[in-house]
């Protein structure tokens, strides 16, 4: 499977190799502000599954929740955020705004997290995963996710 995307302007272009790990709809108020909407949907893939095919995003550093910061990458021209690191997975992992794919309808929500703090109007569908804060990864994740972050954690501690 592939799938690509870009920014705005089309400056910026990626492709995707592969289903995500998981799609998570951040709810926290970072993302909301961040996204200036009601949560962020990033689909979460190794770096090495995200190529780039036109220019190169630039690297803005930001403030988090956690006090570690994150790492937005924008378009240089129209400054859409393509994709974010955090400091848990670092460079290994990024977080791909969904709504920059050419057909984001590939990738939906697998889980809503930080609904704690969610606009109280948001409304879920029966059945769809919902987390106050976070969750425990081997409890929610697929198995085939699961082994790909065992195998990319293995090469981070190689490095």
């Amino acid at each position: 499977m592939s799938i690509e995307g870009g920014c705005t302007c089309r400056n910026v272009r990626y492709r995707l190799t592969g289903r995500p790990l998981i799609v998570h709809a951040c709810h926290c108020t970072w993302c909301q502000r961040d996204t200036g909407t009601v949560h962020a949907l990033n689909a979460m893939y190794e770096a090495e599954r995200v190529e780039h095919i036109a220019a190169e995003p630039e690297i803005v550093d930001t403030p988090s929740a956690s006090g570690k910061g994150q790492k937005i990458a924008r378009c240089p021209i129209c400054k859409v955020a393509v994709w974010s690191n955090y400091p848990g997975a670092g460079p290994a992992v990024r977080f791909v705004r969904v709504g920059t794919l050419d057909d984001p309808s590939q990738c939906p929500p697998d889980a809503h997290i930080f609904t704690s703090s969610k606009q109280p109007w948001v409304t879920f569908p029966p059945g769809v995963k919902v987390f106050p804060e976070y969750y425990d990864r081997k409890e929610v994740w697929p198995k085939e996710a699961q082994e790909r972050w065992r195998t990319m954690r293995e090469k981070m501690k190689k490095t």
